[in-house]
C-alpha cells in the first residue's frame, strides 16, 4: 500500500511545486526585462532632451549636433547599445554606429511608428534565455508639441538572458530542496499513517494461520486507524472465546459420550453371547459401535490438537521421519506395500511429538489407499525458509475438486466410503502442524496417487 500511496503524494507535491515554480520563473524573467526596458527608456528620454536643441532644422548648429553624436558614440562604446536619433523621413540626425539605420520591419518598425505618434515604446515581447533577440526601445523627440524625431535604442540581450538563467537556476535549486523536504515529509507521513495498517495486517495473517493469541499493539497513526485497531483486538478476543467454547464443547461431548458408548458396546457383547454364532446383524452393530468409538476418539484428539500449544524446538525431521517409517514398515509389509524413505539430515523448528503424530496420520492414510505391490515414498528436504516431508503413495489418487476438499472435517471421497476411517485424520494433522507454524498441502503424484507435503519452518516462528 505504501508503494502506491507514496508515489501519489510525491506526484501531487511535484505538481504543486511546478504550478508555483513556472509562474515564478515567468515573473522573474518579466521583471528582469522590465528593468532593462525602464533603463533604456530613461536613456532615450535623456538623449531626446539633448536632441531638442538640434531639431530646428537640418542646418542647425554643428556644435550641438557634434555633442549629440559624441554622446551616442560614447554610449555605444561603453554599453554596446546601438542608439540614434532619426527624423520622420528616417534620415539620421545622429547615430552610433554610423552604418546603423532604422529597422524597416518587425517589432522595431512597429515601435518606431508608435513613437512618431507621440507614444513611448510599450514593453517589448518577452525575450527568453534560449532566444537570440535584441531589445528595441523608442522615445519621441517633441518640439512645440510636435514629434520631429525619434530616439531609437537597440540593446543586446545576452547579459539580461544570463541573469534570467541565473535566477531560474536559483529557483530550480529551491524547488529541488523543497521537493526533497516534501519527499521526506511524505515518507514520514505515509509511515505514520500506514504503521497501524502493517501491524494489523501481520496480526490478521497470524490469526488466519492459527495463532489466535496474536493481537495488535497500540501504535501511532490517525485516530480512525487507532479505533480500528481497538475494534480488531476486541473482535479477535470474541472469536477466540467462541472457538475456545467450541473446542471445549467438542472435547466435553467426546469425553462424556465415551462412557455411555462403552456401556452400550458391553451390552452388545453380552447380547451376542445369547445369539447364534455368526449372526450378521450383531456383527454389523459391533462394527458400527467400534466406528463410533473411533470417531469420538478422533474428535477428542482434534480438540486437544487445536487447544494445546506447540512445544517448539530445533528438531532433526529426517530422524523423526525415519523413526515413523520404521514403525509403520510392519503394517506396510502385512499389506504387501513397499514403504521406502529418502534419508536426509534436515533440521527445523517443530514439536517432535506433534510432527510424529501428523506423520503417522499421513502414512496411515497412504498405506490405507495404496494397493498391494505399489510403493509409498517418504522424502525429507530442506529449501529456503522451510523444511518438508513429502509422502507419495501409489493409490488411485484424487481429482482436482476432491483435492480442494481434502482435509475438511468428516469429508471422504464417495469412492472411499467403504474404507475404514472417520475423515478426521488429516484435519488433526493440519491442526497439529498449524500450532507450530507449519502447514500441509496436497497434490498429484506421478504417475498416479496422492502427494502430501508437510512443511515446517527452519527458523523459530517466535523469534
Amino acid at each position: 500500500m505504501r508503494s502506491r500511496l507514496l508515489p501519489l503524494l510525491i506526484i501531487l507535491m511535484a505538481g504543486v511545486l511546478l504550478a508555483l515554480g513556472f509562474p515564478l520563473a515567468v515573473s522573474v524573467a518579466a521583471a528582469r526585462q522590465q528593468d532593462v526596458v525602464v533603463d533604456r527608456i530613461d536613456d532615450a528620454a535623456r538623449v531626446a532632451a539633448l536632441a531638442q536643441f538640434v531639431t530646428e532644422g537640418r542646418d542647425s548648429s554643428a556644435e550641438r549636433r557634434s555633442m549629440l553624436e559624441t554622446e551616442l558614440a560614447r554610449y555605444h562604446e561603453v554599453y554596446g547599445i546601438k542608439a540614434g536619433v532619426f527624423y520622420r523621413d528616417n534620415d539620421a540626425m545622429a547615430r552610433a554606429p554610423e552604418n546603423w539605420s532604422v529597422p524597416r520591419a518587425g517589432e522595431g518598425r512597429k515601435s518606431f511608428q508608435q513613437a512618431l505618434l507621440g507614444r513611448r515604446s510599450d514593453n517589448p515581447q518577452q525575450v527568453w534565455p534560449w532566444q537570440e533577440g535584441r531589445l528595441i526601445v523608442d522615445s519621441p523627440v517633441v518640439r512645440d508639441g510636435d514629434v520631429v524625431a525619434v530616439v531609437v535604442t537597440d540593446s543586446p540581450t545576452g547579459q539580461m538572458r544570463s541573469r534570467i538563467l541565473e535566477d531560474w537556476l536559483y529557483i530550480a535549486v529551491g524547488e529541488a530542496a523543497a521537493m526533497l523536504v516534501a519527499v521526506g515529509a511524505a515518507i514520514r507521513l505515509t509511515g505514520w499513517v500506514l504503521r497501524p495498517v502493517r501491524v494489523l495486517d501481520a496480526a490478521t495473517h497470524d490469526i488466519a494461520t492459527g495463532r489466535m493469541k496474536s493481537r495488535v499493539a497500540a501504535a501511532g497513526g490517525p485516530p480512525e486507524l487507532r479505533r480500528l485497531v481497538g475494534a480488531f483486538n476486541e473482535m479477535a478476543d470474541n472469536v477466540e472465546d467462541v472457538l475456545e467454547q467450541q473446542r471445549a464443547f467438542v472435547a466435553d461431548a467426546s469425553h462424556q459420550l465415551r462412557n455411555p458408548l462403552a456401556a452400550l458396546l458391553l451390552r452388545i457383547e453380552l447380547l451376542a453371547l445369547e445369539l447364534p454364532e455368526g449372526n450378521e446383524e450383531i456383527a454389523s452393530v459391533r462394527t458400527e459401535g467400534k466406528r463410533l468409538a473411533q470417531v469420538l476418539d478422533d474428535l477428542l484428539d482434534l480438540a486437544l490438537a487445536e487447544h494445546t500449544a506447540a512445544d517448539l524446538r530445533l528438531t532433526d525431521i529426517g530422524e523423526v521421519a525415519a523413526e515413523r517409517v520404521a514403525a509403520w514398515r510392519a503394517v506396510a509389509e502385512e499389506k504387501g506395500v513397499r514403504l521406502t524413505e529418502h534419508r536426509a539430515a534436515v533440521t527445523a523448528w517443530a514439536d517432535p511429538i506433534a510432527l510424529s503424530s501428523a506423520l503417522d496420520a499421513v502414512i496411515d492414510n497412504a498405506l490405507k489407499f495404496t494397493p498391494p505391490g505399489e510403493e509409498v515414498m517418504v522424502a525429507v528436504a530442506g529449501e529456503g525458509t522451510t523444511s518438508t516431508i513429502v509422502i507419495d503413495d501409489g493409490g488411485p489418487g484424487l481429482t482436482d475438486d476432491e483435492i480442494a476438499r481434502i482435509g475438511d472435517r468428516f469429508w471422504r471421497s464417495n469412492r472411499h466410503q467403504n474404507i475404514k476411517g472417520s475423515g478426521l485424520g488429516l484435519s488433526i494433522t493440519r491442526a497439529l502442524l498449524a500450532a507450530g507454524g507449519g502447514s500441509i498441502t496436497y497434490g498429484h503424484s506421478e504417475p498416479c496417487g496422492l502427494r502430501v507435503v508437510l512443511s515446517v519452518p527452519r527458523s523459530s516462528p517466535t523469534g
